[in-house]
């Protein structure tokens, strides 16, 4: 199947190619804002990237392969990135995992079948000071996390109370960060 540029997503490429001094500079704003659009880096999405900044498809992908904010497979519409490493772990942060387990019955990795939530274990996310932390689509943080406060979390995320992604924010008021 093709990918194309929603007319919205036309519209802010076009805005950032104002922006930036050379074409390529555009590559990791247009990533978020197709991976925001489509959920993921999709095969034909990169390519399509590829041909409209006239960069070659290996290009793209080592560059959306490098950083870890980006994701080459369907995920959930929210992905609940946990935080494994030892402040975390130490300040609780497999109660928090056990508690996302409990309450959408997935494991690490997977996807719930209305997909709504996905689960990782991730990496230091640096915020050891207020361990454990949780991150929702790579932009919103939520730290010092008890199972009760994480149970909150996906309650609301579940009932549509949720914040923006904040590079989406800021591309749709005007300034890139």
């Amino acid at each position: 199947m093709a990918y194309k540029f929603s007319a919205k997503t036309e519209d802010k490429f076009q805005w950032l190619l104002t922006r930036y001094p050379k074409k390529d500079a555009v590559l990791l704003p247009l990533l978020h804002l197709v991976q925001e659009e489509v959920g993921y880096l999709s095969p034909e999405a990169l390519s399509y990237v590829g041909s409209r900044l006239e960069l070659s498809p290996a290009r793209i992908r080592e560059v959306a392969s490098f950083y870890s904010m980006f994701k080459m497979n369907p995920k959930g519409k929210y992905v609940l990135q946990v935080c494994q490493t030892l402040s975390c772990y130490l300040a609780g942060s497999e109660s928090v995992i056990a508690k996302i387990k409990e309450m959408l019955g997935i494991k690490e990795g997977e996807t719930t079948a209305d997909g709504m939530f996905s689960l990782e274990r991730v990496e230091c996310l640096a915020s050891c000071s207020t361990a454990p932390v949780m991150q929702i689509n790579n932009w919103e943080y939520h730290e010092t996390l008890t199972a009760e406060k994480t149970k909150t979390i996906v309650d609301e995320l579940r009932s549509g109370k949720c914040a923006m992604p904040y590079y989406a924010e800021r591309v749709e008021s005007g300034g890139v960060a």
